[in-house]
């Protein structure tokens, strides 16, 4: 047991599992941005979509497998980060894989910068929406509606939200489709299909969450009815 765990030591080991812990967050991500989604039909809709997700008695246990694949997706990025910044104190054209065209640009120059500011924002999010005000729906739980359009009424909030779903976006254009890149998927047919639609996904959960927050600052502004 303890030789096939080791295998994630080495540097292609590193590789897959933070490709597939990758994977499982974009996975989340997707999951998690349908079900905000809701919050356009209204405090209804969304608070007992949001009464019902709370009642499933396995979500404990969700939760704490992917803080799991978060932590150790943060720490194998990290770890391979540095050792690689160790093994090559000078830099030098690095040869791209068959099938995979060369990705340099910003938004894989600054992975590390932004996963950073994303678990800043993560601790944020988490102590906002999960540990934030109980207010009460009289239909039963936690009116969430009501929380998330208080929260976005406050302008800086919005534009912090706004900033930090940018770097979502800027960080799942190279992560989606390098995770797949890491797993040694190489076709020349899937390859550029793969890099695509990493890039659409990257663009479509970034602009949803933004949305939202942009949507319910409106509705606080009294532009739109709620």
């Amino acid at each position: 047991m303890s030789s096939r765990l080791g295998v994630f030591a080495s540097s292609v080991g590193t590789k897959i599992l933070i490709g597939l812990t990758g994977l499982a967050l974009v996975i989340y991500l997707l999951i998690h941005i349908a079900g905000n989604l809701i919050i356009f039909l209204g405090p209804a809709a969304f608070n007992k979509y949001a009464y019902t997700l709370e009642g499933n008695p396995l979500i404990p246990i969700i939760e704490i497998g992917l803080l799991a694949v978060f932590l150790v997706h943060i720490f194998k990025t990290v770890k391979m980060f540095m050792q690689n910044q160790s093994a090559r104190p000078v830099r030098y054209q690095k040869k791209t894989r068959a099938g995979w065209p060369s990705r340099k640009s910003f938004a894989s120059s600054t992975m590390i910068l932004s996963g950073a500011w994303l678990l800043l924002f993560l601790v944020i999010h988490v102590r906002v929406f999960r540990y934030g005000p109980e207010y009460e729906w009289p239909a039963g739980g936690r009116d969430l509606y009501r929380l998330e359009m208080e929260t976005f009424a406050n302008p800086l909030t919005v534009a912090f939200y706004v900033a930090s779903m940018l770097v979502v976006g800027s960080h799942l254009w190279h992560g989606a489709s390098s995770a797949f890149q890491s797993l040694g998927v190489e076709n020349g047919t899937w390859t550029p299909r793969l890099l695509v639609a990493g890039k659409v996904l990257a663009v479509a959960i970034a602009a949803g969450f933004i949305a939202i927050a942009v949507w319910a600052y409106v509705v606080n502004t009294g532009r739109v009815p709620a």
